[in-house]
Formats: C-alpha cells, structure tokens, sequence
C-alpha cells in the first residue's frame, strides 16, 4: 500500500524522545503542499500514540504507522 504513495519530505526522528518526534512533524507539515505527505521514522514508541493524536486534533490524516526493527514508520498527509 504505501510503495505507491509519493512522499514529499522525509523526517529522520530516530532518537528523539516524546514530545519531540511529534513536534517536529508539527513544525514541517505545512512546508508540504496541502495533498502532501511527510515520511517520519521515530525510534520512540510514544510516537504511536502522539502523531496520530496529534493529526487527528489538526485534521491531518495518518495513512500510515508501522512498526519494525525498532523503528516507528509514518505516512501523514497534510489535508489542510
């Protein structure tokens, strides 16, 4: 599913501690076109909870989390 996805800006959040992995998705979102979407590669497992609670509470979309290797993967998209 997200092979097909074109990804506008990649975010390295590997060790950083919450909050920061969320804040830094935060402070990019809007350097993205609206459509676009940020890949953001946490290695902190509260990045889970944080990004999607935080897309949700912006109205921005997470098309996808994934976890492997230690490594927290996201797929948000910026819907406004």
């Amino acid at each position: 599913m997200t092979d097909d996805i074109k990804v506008d800006m990649e975010l390295d959040l590997k060790g950083l501690l919450c909050p920061l992995p969320m804040v830094r998705v935060s402070q990019n979102i809007s350097k993205v076109e609206v459509g676009g979407v940020i890949r953001a590669v946490a290695t902190d497992p509260g990045a889970m909870a944080d990004i999607p609670a935080w897309a949700k509470s912006t109205g921005n979309e997470v098309l996808s989390a994934e976890k492997g290797d230690g490594e927290f993967i996201f797929l948000v998209k910026r819907v406004k």
